[in-house]
């Protein structure tokens, strides 16, 4: 499905400036071993380390960029990938969308930051509140991880209670998971819950009653859930007065506009989103219902940066994008032409142990095997495309009719690749 692209400008440009390798860093090693030597782990960004892109830090593979337009990026030894990976989930429109690239280059001209709030801090959550069904009041803030706090935080001080239900990631902050440098006891008020089992939920929170503060849930964990265990988290807040979050960061923009509640019908007292909400600026925000975002004001949540103006510029180009086209349904589209292309791949090639899985604005590969997997990524980057190891790859516009044909062509060389060599 062709919706978007930008190939015929600025992405033939990014091709000849990718046969002109003087113009760029032309030893992708040298990016590797400077980062591992000064970034511990070789990132920043934990999916961006070089074992978890490629299954081990010595598997060749490039780990930087110099620069990306649509869904292609060129590494620093001019190497032209697709990436499907799409920032982690963190572009649905495409690198350097032009209506995103320049409503943030106006922000910058007019100022990012200064001792005052911006006025598209009021904006912006003006227009979420119109696009969310839960938002009635916004608190915006840079990190999905940040938003999922505050959006615990925020149950905690409404219902005076400590104690949380949770399924899915939250990011790196310390209060859901087990980690090094955490004390004792930092997330001794969290309990896991398995995905879509609504006997176990309503079980745990019946357990819980009085003490349990938040139902905190990723709504959509490889799949879409039953309608079930969705109405079963609704019903144990409603009957025990918890607060129920749907983590929206990655479904938000994507499934739906305003996430997996608009998709289903079924409305949180809080949610966060991010990610996509500004196509690849940072950008975070935890909205919900009035009566309980107030309880905001009573605790502490705050953050310099929070409202910076490009981010929230970026994010009203997004909106802009979701008011005038059907964003969603063309990721859905897209996503879907992606998944057969590549199960057409799987089967032509006749090789073993490899599902296409996951939803189709968020699919992804399953593997019986990780060397297997780690192998495939390896073949499928000397073919041009960078998967994701695991959940997710996510669709974006920029995947058009012709780069889906290449995804194919390149899923298939490497998969019979693998097959060749188990045998």
């Amino acid at each position: 499905m062709a919706f978007f692209s930008n190939r015929d400008t600025d992405e033939d440009q990014a091709s000849e400036d990718a046969s002109e390798p003087e113009e760029l860093s032309s030893d992708a090693t040298t990016w590797r071993e400077r980062a591992a030597d000064l970034i511990p782990g070789g990132a920043s960004t934990g999916s961006k380390r070089p074992d978890a892109l490629y299954g081990s830090e010595t598997t060749f593979g490039p780990t930087h960029f110099e620069r990306a337009v649509g869904c292609r990026l060129i590494s620093t030894d001019g190497t032209e990938l697709i990436d499907c990976s799409m920032a982690l989930g963190a572009v649905a429109l495409g690198y350097v969308e032009p209506s995103v690239t320049e409503a943030v280059i106006n922000a910058a001209r007019a100022g990012n930051v200064t001792g005052l709030s911006h006025t598209l801090e009021v904006e912006i959550a003006e227009r979420l509140t119109a696009a969310i069904p839960c938002a009635e009041q916004v608190r915006f803030l840079k990190t999905g991880a940040e938003a999922v706090t505050a959006a615990v935080r925020i149950a905690r001080a409404h219902t005076g209670r400590s104690h949380v239900l949770g399924c899915g990631y939250f990011g790196w902050l310390g209060w859901w998971q087990k980690a090094a440098g955490l004390p004792a006891g930092a997330h001794a008020d969290f309990e896991a819950v398995p995905f879509d089992d609504a006997d176990a939920l309503y079980e745990a929170s019946e357990r819980i009653r009085d003490k349990l503060a938040a139902i905190v849930i990723e709504p959509v964990i490889e799949r879409l859930p039953s309608e079930d265990w969705i109405n079963v988290a609704r019903r144990a807040c409603d009957d025990f007065g918890a607060v129920l979050i749907f983590d929206e960061v990655k479904t938000g923009f994507r499934i739906r506009q305003g996430g997996y509640q608009e998709y289903a019908g079924i409305t949180p007292d809080l949610s966060t989103f991010g990610k996509a909400m500004a196509n690849g600026f940072p950008l975070a925000a935890v909205v919900g219902k009035r009566e309980i975002m107030d309880a905001a004001r009573s605790t502490w949540i705050s953050s310099t940066l929070a409202s910076e103006g490009c981010a929230l510029a970026a994010a009203g180009a997004v909106l802009d994008w979701h008011e005038r086209a059907e964003v969603s349904e063309a990721l859905w589209s897209i996503g879907g032409d992606i998944m057969t292309a590549v199960s057409r791949a799987v089967t032509a090639s006749r090789v073993n142990g490899v599902t296409v899985e996951g939803i189709a604005p968020m699919w992804f590969l399953k593997f019986d095997d990780a060397r297997r997997e780690s192998r495939f990524l390896e073949l499928a980057l000397g073919e041009g495309v960078l998967f994701k190891r695991g959940a997710y790859n996510f669709a974006s516009l920029a995947h058009d009719d012709d780069t889906i044909a290449e995804i194919e062509g390149a899923a298939s060389a490497a998969f019979v690749a693998l097959r060749e060599e188990e045998q």
